[in-house]
Protein backbone atom coordinates (compact mmCIF):
# COMPACT_ATOMS: atom_id res chain seq x y z
CA UNK A 1 0.00 0.00 0.00
CA UNK A 2 1.12 3.55 -0.72
CA UNK A 3 1.74 6.00 2.08
CA UNK A 4 2.49 9.71 2.04
CA UNK A 5 4.25 11.04 5.13
CA UNK A 6 4.37 14.79 5.65
CA UNK A 7 6.50 16.97 7.89
CA UNK A 8 7.56 20.57 8.37
CA UNK A 9 4.42 22.27 9.61
CA UNK A 10 4.98 24.71 12.45
CA UNK A 11 4.07 28.00 14.06
CA UNK A 12 5.79 30.88 12.28
CA UNK A 13 5.61 34.67 12.40
CA UNK A 14 4.21 36.70 9.50
CA UNK A 15 6.89 37.16 6.86
CA UNK A 16 8.65 33.99 7.91
CA UNK A 17 9.40 30.83 5.98
CA UNK A 18 8.71 27.12 6.24
CA UNK A 19 9.62 24.12 4.14
CA UNK A 20 7.13 21.27 3.99
CA UNK A 21 8.17 17.77 2.96
CA UNK A 22 6.16 14.76 1.81
CA UNK A 23 7.73 11.37 1.20
CA UNK A 24 5.84 8.72 -0.76
CA UNK A 25 6.57 5.07 -0.05
CA UNK A 26 5.17 1.62 -0.68
CA UNK A 27 4.17 -0.12 -3.91
CA UNK A 28 5.00 2.72 -6.28
CA UNK A 29 6.04 2.20 -9.87
CA UNK A 30 5.84 5.73 -11.20
CA UNK A 31 4.62 9.06 -9.86
CA UNK A 32 2.98 11.20 -12.51
CA UNK A 33 2.36 14.25 -10.36
CA UNK A 34 2.53 15.47 -6.81
CA UNK A 35 0.70 18.40 -5.31
CA UNK A 36 0.04 20.38 -2.18
CA UNK A 37 -3.43 21.33 -1.01
CA UNK A 38 -4.53 23.25 2.03
CA UNK A 39 -7.66 23.61 4.09
CA UNK A 40 -8.28 26.47 6.50
CA UNK A 41 -10.90 26.32 9.24
CA UNK A 42 -14.37 26.74 7.79
CA UNK A 43 -13.13 26.65 4.20
CA UNK A 44 -12.94 24.09 1.41
CA UNK A 45 -9.74 22.30 0.56
CA UNK A 46 -7.91 24.15 -2.21
CA UNK A 47 -5.04 23.40 -4.53
CA UNK A 48 -1.81 25.24 -3.71
CA UNK A 49 0.76 23.91 -6.18
CA UNK A 50 1.39 20.99 -8.53
CA UNK A 51 4.51 19.49 -10.04
CA UNK A 52 4.38 17.06 -12.97
CA UNK A 53 6.96 14.38 -13.75
CA UNK A 54 8.30 16.47 -16.63
CA UNK A 55 9.23 19.18 -14.13
CA UNK A 56 6.45 21.61 -14.98
CA UNK A 57 4.75 23.40 -12.10
CA UNK A 58 1.54 25.26 -11.46
CA UNK A 59 0.60 27.58 -8.59
CA UNK A 60 -2.53 29.05 -7.19
CA UNK A 61 -2.70 32.82 -7.63
CA UNK A 62 -2.61 33.44 -3.90
CA UNK A 63 0.86 31.88 -3.52
CA UNK A 64 2.58 32.89 -6.77
CA UNK A 65 5.91 34.53 -6.08
CA UNK A 66 5.99 33.28 -2.50
CA UNK A 67 5.85 29.48 -2.64
CA UNK A 68 7.90 27.02 -4.66
CA UNK A 69 7.21 23.33 -5.23
CA UNK A 70 9.99 20.87 -6.05
CA UNK A 71 10.67 17.13 -6.12
CA UNK A 72 13.50 14.82 -5.21
CA UNK A 73 12.90 11.95 -7.62
CA UNK A 74 15.38 9.64 -5.91
CA UNK A 75 13.44 9.94 -2.65
CA UNK A 76 9.89 10.15 -4.08
CA UNK A 77 9.59 13.32 -2.06
CA UNK A 78 7.89 16.62 -2.80
CA UNK A 79 8.69 19.89 -1.05
CA UNK A 80 6.88 23.16 -0.62
CA UNK A 81 9.09 26.11 0.19
CA UNK A 82 6.92 28.83 1.68
CA UNK A 83 8.27 32.35 1.97
CA UNK A 84 6.64 35.59 2.98
CA UNK A 85 4.01 33.74 4.97
CA UNK A 86 0.81 35.57 5.84
CA UNK A 87 -1.79 34.86 8.53
CA UNK A 88 -4.23 33.83 5.80
CA UNK A 89 -1.84 31.01 4.89
CA UNK A 90 -2.79 29.31 8.16
CA UNK A 91 -4.22 25.91 7.26
CA UNK A 92 -3.67 22.21 7.29
CA UNK A 93 -1.49 21.40 4.29
CA UNK A 94 -2.02 18.07 2.53
CA UNK A 95 0.24 16.19 0.17
CA UNK A 96 -1.26 14.45 -2.86
CA UNK A 97 0.27 12.03 -5.36
CA UNK A 98 -1.03 10.76 -8.69
CA UNK A 99 0.77 7.51 -9.42
CA UNK A 100 0.77 3.98 -10.77
CA UNK A 101 1.70 0.85 -8.84
CA UNK A 102 2.13 -1.46 -11.87
CA UNK A 103 4.17 -1.26 -15.05
CA UNK A 104 1.73 -2.82 -17.52
CA UNK A 105 0.46 -0.87 -20.50
CA UNK A 106 -2.39 1.50 -19.65
CA UNK A 107 -2.00 0.88 -15.94
CA UNK A 108 -4.43 3.21 -14.18
CA UNK A 109 -3.25 6.12 -12.12
CA UNK A 110 -4.60 6.55 -8.62
CA UNK A 111 -4.47 9.36 -6.13
CA UNK A 112 -3.23 9.18 -2.57
CA UNK A 113 -3.29 11.67 0.28
CA UNK A 114 -1.06 12.45 3.20
CA UNK A 115 -2.34 12.99 6.71
CA UNK A 116 -1.87 16.75 6.69
CA UNK A 117 0.50 19.04 8.56
CA UNK A 118 -0.52 22.18 10.42
CA UNK A 119 0.90 25.54 9.37
CA UNK A 120 0.07 28.46 11.64
CA UNK A 121 1.17 32.01 10.81
CA UNK A 122 0.74 34.32 13.76
CA UNK A 123 2.51 36.93 15.85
Amino acid sequence: QVQLVESGGDLVQPGGSLRLSCAASGSIFSIYAMAWYRQAPGKQRELVATIINDGSTNYADFVKGRFAISRDYAKNTVYLQMNGLKPEDTAVYYCNADLTTRAYVNAPRRTYWGQGTQVTVSS
